[in-house]
């Protein structure tokens, strides 16, 4: 199973009219568009999904559009794409092999989380709020991030590195054999993560430092990031016109209101 993008060319998505006036204008109909594309594949099927959510699918191999619900928003722009995939999947939802976008301007930290860590311990994220210099006495995150939820996700004996883990733990939610990546960490238990997503930032440069936590109160030597730019997602604009277009250089000129 996979979604295949090659091929599929001119995306384009088309509001709805609720009405027409008399000088041509239309009502446009809220939460529904219509999307269409070209594609030189033949004897498959096609899905569509809007931001990363599966949001149909076609029934015939002929088919370049369908009509999707959108969520209506004006403060950022919509995503939607198009995959083909093999007809005895059209109907299955495979967002999971998607990445998935991070709404607004936003940072996602992701932590990998082994046996050595702490039960009882926790993550601190501080940064420096664009300035260069990252701010250790305040937190970004509301509260602390645990890095064991759940007593159960801890192994205990013989489910990790003999006298490395806490003994009594059964490990029955730990993450291993068969149900993480085999091989990358103790045998029989491998690592998970934790996934962190920052408030909205304005547009700027940010450093971030991971501090973890015992239940003592003791801490590690920070993890800091490299600089990472962020730039909020332009608002959707409200109405597009034609200006101009020359056939010769094929340059389409628009004004955006």
């Amino acid at each position: 199973m996979s979604l295949i993008s090659n091929g599929i060319t001119s995306v384009r998505a088309i509001a709805m009219p609720a009405g027409i006036w008399p000088d041509g204008t239309c009502i446009e109909m809220p939460q529904m568009v219509l999307v269409k594309w070209r594609s030189d594949l033949e004897d498959y099927l096609y899905q569509v999904y809007v931001n990363g959510k599966f949001a149909g699918a076609t029934i015939h191999h002929k088919q370049r559009q369908m009509i999707v619900p959108v969520p209506s928003s004006f403060n950022c722009g919509i995503r939607i794409e198009v995959f083909a995939v093999e007809p005895e999947y059209a109907d299955l939802d495979l967002s999971y092999e998607l990445t998935k976008p991070i709404e607004g301007a936003r940072v996602r930290i992701v932590l990998s989380r082994n046996q050595n860590l702490p039960e009882g311990g926790y993550v601190q994220i501080y940064y420096d709020n664009a300035a260069g210099q990252i701010d250790y006495e305040n937190p970004i995150n509301e509260s602390p991030i645990r890095i064991w939820p759940a007593w159960q996700d801890k192994s205990g004996f013989a489910m990790s590195m003999f006298g490395y883990s806490d003994f009594g733990y059964d490990s029955s939610g730990a993450i291993g054999f068969a149900k993480g990546c085999f091989g990358i960490d103790e045998f029989g238990i491998d690592f998970d993560t934790i996934v962190w997503e920052s408030p909205e930032l304005s547009a700027g440069i940010y450093k971030f430092a991971i501090v973890i936590f015992d239940k003592e109160g003791n801490q590690s030597s920070s993890s800091e990031t490299e600089p990472i730019s962020v730039i909020p997602q332009a608002k959707p604009a409200n109405m597009l016109e034609v200006i101009s277009f020359d056939t010769q250089s094929n340059q389409l000129i628009l004004k955006i209101a």
